[in-house]
């Protein structure tokens, strides 16, 4: 087991089932500087590196309408990520506390979402500032950023 992958203390794992109620469709795949979950930024900055989300041929027409300096949400499978872990314990904190109160990658559904600033489009790829997940991830989905009125 992976350094990352070990319980810290105060912390509790359940006996995943491994049983799956629906099915996702991965769009793509992203494409950043970070190999290992200790290398990823917290959260994106959109500030940060640009990074490239490679997007499969069949999903193209779904790119029409997005612009450059557009801000969306990207939706990615955590795909390195345990799913069996409840009671976390943060690093900064010692408390353990429920999966559900933290913005943890070890979840049940380890579904991550970034707000990005798309800087432009080349083909079928999208270069964008504001990710903080590992080069690889699978890619979900892509919104418009929602804006409140």
């Amino acid at each position: 087991m992976t350094e990352p992958d070990r319980l810290r203390p105060g912390e509790q794992a359940v006996n995943w089932p491994g049983a799956a109620d629906a099915a996702l469709v991965f769009i793509g795949r992203i494409r950043t500087p970070w190999a290992t979950r200790a290398e990823c930024p917290h959260r994106g900055q959109l500030e940060g590196p640009v990074c490239r989300m490679e997007i499969d041929p069949l999903w193209l027409g779904g790119l029409l309408g997005l612009a450059s300096g557009d801000r969306l949400e990207i939706f990615y499978w955590l795909h390195r990520s345990r799913r069996d872990v409840v009671v976390q314990t943060r690093r900064q904190d010692s408390a353990p506390r429920g999966v559900f109160s933290l913005r943890s990658p070890l979840r049940p559904n380890p579904i991550g979402t970034s707000v990005v600033l798309l800087e432009r489009i080349e083909g079928a790829a999208l270069l964008v500032r504001g990710l903080d997940c590992m080069d690889g991830t699978p890619l979900i989905d892509i919104r418009p950023e929602r804006r409140s009125a």
